[in-house]
């Protein structure tokens, strides 16, 4: 299949929330769901087990490509996600480029994002960190892309499902030292819902980021999709000089490219 350039929604929200979520390269897609490999109820419309699309998805996977262990995770990932050129030009590797795969951060009761080991359900997941250098007139643009594979869809909506629960329990939150996140507009669509098609179930946020560094408020990006037992998330910390637009721009970009490769790595050949 040839790539497909996909228009994600960022503008259209059907549910909008007065917190934030975790940011992308900070988070490592946290989540505290364990207890969702014992449980056997359902987070999404249509429930499933990773073997098939839902009612709202129209890709239809090869069950053999699918990954059933840590090592075919590590593989897939590897084939889905951004690399520098994913964003578009001028973007380069950040140092440390890649997280440590036996942790991820979590978001602590206190807001404050800490490292814990990956939760059961999480086969393998992988942050990567990037950066728009700075020019004249203006600063540089932190990026970061996430790709986690979970061992069912079960256990991938109920990530989904717990962003938006950290949106609403944390309205302000620490990234790290020096950096926080707040003042945060988030939005869901499930795919069908406003021409939401790229995805089984698809969040964003936009809001404000500040650095100790870079100084702000800043304009902060978010996105995260979910297809099938896989989550795949882009974030964009702005600086001074940037517009929205700009950083929007280059969270699309990178979000269309991995939808675009995880679909191609999945799907069930013709």
């Amino acid at each position: 299949m040839s790539r497909v350039r996909y228009a994600l929604p960022l503008a259209l929200v059907t549910v909008l929330l007065a917190g934030c979520s975790g940011a992308a390269d900070d988070r490592g897609e946290a989540e505290k769901r364990a207890a969702s490999t014992s449980a056997g109820a359902s987070p999404e419309p249509g429930g499933g087990t990773g073997a098939g699309p839902s009612p709202e998805q129209s890709l239809v996977p090869d069950p053999a490509r699918l990954p059933k262990s840590p090592a075919e995770a590590r593989d897939f990932i590897d084939r889905v996600i951004a690399g520098p050129d994913s964003f578009g030009p001028g973007v380069v590797k950040r140092s440390p480029y890649e997280s440590d795969p036996a942790t991820w951060p979590v978001l602590g009761e206190d807001c404050v994002w800490q490292q814990q080991k990956p939760a059961y359900s999480v086969l393998a997941t992988l942050t990567r960190s990037f950066e728009l250098p700075a020019e004249q007139g203006k600063g540089p643009v932190r990026l970061g892309a996430v790709v986690t594979v979970h061992r069912t869809r079960e256990d991938a909506a109920w990530e989904m499902a717990e962003s938006i629960e950290e949106s609403m329990r944390c309205p302000t939150q620490e990234l790290r030292k020096g950096e926080t996140i707040g003042s945060m507009v988030a939005g869901a669509l499930l795919g069908g819902e406003s021409a939401q098609n790229t995805s089984e179930d698809f969040l964003s946020e936009m809001g404000e980021y500040r650095s100790s560094e870079l100084g702000g408020p800043h304009y902060y990006a978010w996105q995260q999709a979910q297809t099938l037992q896989f989550t795949v998330a882009v974030t964009g910390k702005g600086a001074k000089g940037r517009t929205e637009d700009e950083i929007d721009t280059l969270v699309n970009e990178a979000q269309s490219a991995m939808l675009s490769r995880l679909e191609n790595t999945v799907e069930k050949q013709s």
